[in-house]
């Protein structure tokens, strides 16, 4: 394993444990109504881990949930969890690969490169009787530095509008199929139902094995494609609000699949009720091939 591979195993972090610069995150996230994540991190957490609050470190101005933090924001917490830029993180959650994917991304959008999820998360962790602990480590502050990356990491809405217009990107919903194909509603209120004209669904748990673990590179590459994806052009991955987007985001990059970028404000901002549906088109049906 290179010290950029976006993906590791239990065995490994339980053997690289305690060493100096590398430091461990609880990533875990849960939607409004679930409870808290932060109570489950109270309670039992990898020795070590600290705990990143996606609603917390996040843009609390935009409007919109737990959109990517402005740089001195994310320098200044990741600061005071003692995290410096040449660390190697491992983020981990309490579903698995779930919202881990979404720090790991936040990470790489700062232009953090040693950073990685950890493979079937705290529930593979547990199931191999791997110690964990209530106790909460002694944190010394550090100097956090971020060198954001280039904008195509984060997309926004006018690159959804270009991607949907040309015929060189492909644009993958997360959200699970009946809400993509506007037959749910959406958990959050105030949102239409339905999907961005040329869009195609893959739901997340598609990327997941039986076993909680990521799906390997061959099986991934053959979902991508399975729906039309054109693993040659840029794609853009979206969800309900850009967490499960970057499970997609994630396993796009485990496949060696590039450039790929993430749609920050997905559903939660194209498919506000009082957008213009010029500009924020929506249409129903199950809108993916296959």
């Amino acid at each position: 394993m290179t010290s950029f591979d976006p993906l590791v195993s239990t065995d490994w972090l339980a053997d690289h444990l305690g060493a100096p610069d590398l430091k461990v995150i609880d990533g875990s996230w849960r939607m409004p109504g679930d409870g808290s994540a932060i109570d489950h991190y109270n309670s039992e957490h990898i020795a070590s881990a600290v705990f990143f609050d996606l609603d917390v470190i996040a843009d609390t101005q935009s409007g919109l949930p737990h959109m990517l933090p402005p740089r001195r924001c994310f320098e200044q917490a990741i600061g005071t969890m003692g995290i410096t830029q040449s660390d190697h993180v491992i983020v981990y959650d309490e579903k698995g690969i779930f919202s881990a994917a979404r720090v790991w991304w936040t990470f790489r959008a700062m232009g953090h490169q040693r950073v990685a999820v950890l493979d079937g998360g705290l529930p593979k962790w547990l199931t191999e009787s791997r110690q964990v602990t209530a106790d909460q480590s002694a944190i010394s502050p550090a100097a956090y530095k971020a060198s954001p990356c280039p904008a195509d990491w984060r997309q926004s809405a006018d690159d959804i509008r270009v991607a949907l217009a040309g015929a060189h990107s492909t644009v993958i919903d997360a959200r699970p199929a009946p809400r993509f194909a506007g037959e749910a509603p959406e958990p959050r209120a105030g949102l239409r139902s339905g999907h961005m004209p040329g869009a195609v669904n893959i739901p997340f748990p598609a990327m997941i094995a039986e076993d909680g673990t990521l799906r390997s590179s061959r099986e991934l590459r053959h979902i991508f494609a399975a729906v039309g994806v054109d693993l040659s052009q840029p794609i853009i991955t979206s969800c309900g609000s850009g967490v499960t987007a970057a499970i997609l985001s994630l396993a796009l990059e485990v496949s060696g699949i590039r450039p790929h970028g993430l749609y920050d404000g997905s559903w939660a901002e194209w498919g506000d009720e009082g957008n213009d549906d010029a500009a924020f088109p929506v249409e129903s049906g199950s809108g993916s091939p296959g």
